[in-house]
């Protein structure tokens, strides 16, 4: 099993860019838990160090919910590929969901929606902006790095999960299974279901940003409304 959940056979086209580029690390050849591990160590333990480094400790509590939320969207990324792979389903329906790169797309989007809102929209709103109440007035660069960095990997997920959830519906209308191949992609389902849920726990830390707790609770519903629409149409084939 290689980095990213890919068994030998597996090729590129058939998988999440996430899984493509560690996979494509010449010498790097890793369990998929021990790939999680690392993720979540590397960016927790950068969080603490300038925590630790420049006093910002609420700052840090943000940071390590996201980092969860983070690696929590990798494993289910890994086991929706990972069950989906073993589900005797159409290539179309895996091409769709893995070769189009849609959920890219829709990550940068998310991004810059997010950085536009950090940088320009809230400061200019008046009052205290989410960046200077973590931060305070002068944030330090590295912070800032860092903190955009983590932000890319939520948004990344983010976005993997719509994609997830819109070709999921579209799989259910499309196409009819047998019950051992509809068990297998209702796992997957429970997954992309199960990740968005997890979601909610950023919601403390954007109670003050209305703009912010409306994105995240609303993409938590569509994402619920999608997929459980999916598993419902799927579970009508019966």
């Amino acid at each position: 099993m290689t980095a990213g959940g890919e068994s030998p056979g597996t090729r590129y086209g058939e998988t999440w860019v996430y899984e493509g580029i560690i996979g494509a690390l010449p010498g790097v050849d890793v369990s998929p838990g021990l790939a999680l591990a690392i993720q979540f160590t590397v960016f927790e333990g950068a969080i603490l160090l300038l925590a630790w480094v420049y006093g910002l400790w609420t700052a840090a509590v943000a940071g390590t919910v996201a980092v969860v939320v983070a690696t929590l969207g990798s494993a289910e990324m890994l086991r929706i590929a990972r069950q989906t792979r073993e589900a005797d389903v159409p290539e179309a329906y895996r091409r769709l969901l893995f070769g189009s790169n849609v959920e890219v797309v829709l990550s940068v989007l998310a991004y810059v929606a997010l950085v536009t809102h950090l940088f320009v929209y809230d400061p200019q709103m008046g009052g205290a902006s989410l960046v200077g109440t973590l931060f305070g007035p002068e944030p330090p660069v590295l912070v800032v790095y860092l903190t955009l960095l983590v932000l890319w990997d939520v948004c990344y997920r983010i976005g993997t999960g719509w994609w997830a959830s819109v070709v999921a519906l579209w799989r259910s209308v499309r196409f009819r299974f047998d019950d051992e191949t509809r068990r297998q992609l209702l796992r997957a389902d429970l997954g992309t279901l199960g990740f968005g849920l997890t979601q909610l726990a950023l919601v403390p830390f954007v109670l003050g940003q209305p703009v912010l707790l409306a994105a995240v609770v609303g993409h938590v519903l569509a994402v619920s409304a999608v997929t459980g629409l999916a598993i419902l149409l799927s579970r009508g084939q019966d």
